[in-house]
């Protein structure tokens, strides 16, 4: 059974010993990476994995933010969801902008140090989703963090695959391709929290916040 089973209308508020060692252990992994890919990506001068570190870190950031909201007012939830969804696209524009600048630069990036770290950030990014996969459908705090372990992974295969672009072309391109298709997956998700936990907060104060005992969860 899934941490969310008990009621068909009542979402998954993170209300669970299991979920809260899960996500402790998933920041765990996302601050380590963000180091690694950080440190990765200056040696390759690849735009896609700063994009990606930062990435780790802002999820490092709002993954400490969802533990410690869990069990507050479905307003706090949702206005913890909403900072995060916002942080989401200043991110993206963060990444478009730093795309184009890049554009502009001269040399391309180190392909098999770009494939090794990302093939790395892969494989942590997964860990993350494998751990979190049965807490997707929760409230908005609980889904955002699931969204981006999922974004992370799917941009991680990207920019393994850009390495590849990188090495067959000798050119920078398939680099910031992918980096600008990061900043728009950022958007996507970010329009999809937001949408959620305005809808969220919005009805909080006129419902009931219906607490679910931790007990009710299966761990």
């Amino acid at each position: 059974m899934s941490g969310h089973c008990c009621s068909s209308d009542v979402r998954f508020d993170g209300v669970s010993r299991a979920y809260k060692r899960a996500l402790l252990a998933v920041i765990a992994i996302n601050g380590a990476m963000f180091v690694t890919e950080l440190a990765g990506s200056a040696a390759a001068g690849s735009q896609a994995l700063q994009a990606d570190s930062l990435d780790f870190l802002g999820d490092t950031m709002t993954y400490a933010i969802s533990l410690a909201v869990i069990g507050k007012s479905i307003r706090v939830r949702s206005t913890a969801a909403i900072a995060k969804g916002i942080s989401l696209s200043l991110m993206a524009a963060f990444v478009f902008g730093a795309t184009i600048w890049r554009v502009f630069c001269l040399g391309f990036p180190s392909a098999p140090i770009m494939g090794s770290i990302g093939m790395l950030a892969l494989a942590a990014n997964l860990a993350s989703v494998l751990i979190l996969l049965r807490y997707r459908d929760g409230d908005a705090n609980v889904r955002s963090v699931w969204l981006c372990s999922r974004n992370d992974a799917i941009g991680n295969v990207v920019v393994v695959a850009a390495a590849g672009g990188v090495f067959a072309t000798q050119t920078g391109w398939p680099d910031v391709l992918v980096a600008g298709l990061m900043a728009g997956l950022f958007l996507w998700s970010s329009v999809s929290i937001l949408r959620q936990a305005f809808e969220e907060w919005r009805t909080g104060g006129n419902t009931a916040d219906v607490a679910v005992p931790e007990h009710g969860h299966s761990h």
